[in-house]
């Protein structure tokens, strides 16, 4: 029973992200196919992967913002970190964006 409430979290949060519009394009996250994964680590606690349109996208910063606020508000979630796959700034984008949540690693 614990496992279908982790993923129906993980279903509901696919599903919320999946509408964000990438601004560049005018598509959806979820017509893109923009989000790579969303796994929940522990309970409430999600972790999402999204690649941007292009390894140079100016909007990735604001992208991931997005995303990860629009995870935080579904019902369920505690905290939602998000990581850039596939840019040119990947690190410093994930860095920035997760700043203050604290590591997935410590308990």
């Amino acid at each position: 029973m614990v496992n279908l409430k982790l993923r129906d979290l993980e279903k509901k949060v696919q599903q919320e992200v999946e509408k964000i519009i990438d601004p560049e394009t005018g598509l959806t996250f979820g017509q893109m196919k923009m989000i790579k994964n969303v796994k929940e680590k522990r309970p409430g606690i999600l972790e999402i992967e999204f690649i941007p349109s292009s390894p140079f996208c100016p909007m990735a910063f604001r992208l991931a913002l997005r995303l990860r606020e629009a995870a935080e508000n579904v019902e369920g979630v505690k905290k939602a970190y998000v990581y850039c796959r596939g840019h040119m700034m990947e690190e410093s984008i994930n860095e920035m964006v997760n700043r203050g949540l604290k590591n997935l690693d410590e308990g």
